[in-house]
């Protein structure tokens, strides 16, 4: 790291991942850097040798870290960019940080419409930007108008909407960036319909999903006019297990650590998902999860 660039975050050693993993899995960190805000975290990007590898880390839900860790540096985004705010322009600014559930409410609460899905999406925004996540119907980028976003030497651009190539779950461009903050457009409404509308998607969740226990949300994006929830359940998968890592009896697209399972149960099970779904319906299930580190 450069000595004439001044940062205030906190620099750890070797931290353990499953610590900030929603599966509650994954080796250590090399390096995690934690962030003052987001012109401390611009200042430790322009900091790093170019040879140094960036992972960016939100609240760890999509994410499947083996158990060998990561090499490099983490940037641990969680609680630290988490700038909200109205703009003149009518759009809301919403940093990288931000739980998506979070921002669903402050824009219901100040009369906006069109981003109550974010209130499924377990994850923050920067997460969601990166894979164009949805729930309920809803699609990130559906809602985004531009983007901030910063390069491993620290220089900030504005992006807008147009400059990707958004499909579902899947955002291709500028692969040598990362999210920063983004400016969504959405419309005024009947805030009091949303807050109710909010409240029967949490609802909803809580009701088909298995929330008690460590997943990462849903695994598998669903193929094209089927849903990869029924061709599991099809398959005889639901509560099919490999070491402490289970298909969910209660939705079947969420595979659960329900006993101290390691990244290697959960990678395991995924492949073998796989391989009776395309067995059993001639379907290649695609992974929406996002697989980082290596295996041991």
């Amino acid at each position: 790291m450069s000595e004439s660039v001044n940062t205030t975050g906190k620099l750890l050693q070797n931290e353990k991942m499953a610590k900030y993993t929603s599966w509650r899995v994954g080796g250590v960190a090399e390096q995690m850097y934690l962030p003052t805000d987001k012109d401390d975290l611009v200042a430790f990007m322009s900091s790093l040798p170019e040879s140094t590898s960036v992972f960016w880390l939100g609240l760890g839900s999509n994410l499947l870290v083996r158990d060998g860790g990561i090499s490099g540096v983490v940037i641990n985004t969680r609680g630290r960019l988490k700038g909200m705010r109205l703009l003149e322009n009518g759009r809301v600014y919403v940093e990288a940080g931000v739980p998506c559930a979070r921002v669903a409410r402050f824009c219901v609460e100040n009369g906006f419409v069109g981003a109550e899905f974010l209130a499924g999406i377990p994850g923050t925004m920067g997460g969601a930007l990166k894979m164009n996540a949805g729930a309920f119907g809803g699609e990130t980028w559906n809602i985004v108008e531009q983007v901030e976003m910063v390069n491993r030497h620290g220089d900030v651009n504005q992006r807008v909407a147009d400059e990707f190539e958004i499909s579902y779950r899947s955002v291709k461009g500028h692969f040598d960036e990362w999210f920063l903050a983004t400016e969504l457009s959405l419309d005024k409404g009947d805030a009091s319909n949303s807050l109710q509308e909010i409240k029967d998607l949490l609802e909803k969740r809580a009701a088909t999903q298995p929330t008690n226990l460590p997943s990462c949300g849903s695994v598998f994006k669903n193929p094209e006019g089927d849903y990869a929830a029924r061709l599991i359940e099809h398959s005889g998968l639901k509560g099919y297990r490999i070491g402490g890592a289970c298909v969910s009896e209660k939705h079947a697209n969420f595979i659960v650590n329900t006993d101290k399972a390691t990244a290697a149960d959960i990678e395991s099970l995924i492949e073998y998902v796989q391989t009776q779904v395309k067995l059993q319906h001639d379907v290649s299930l695609q992974t929406e999860v996002c697989k980082v580190g290596m295996a041991l």
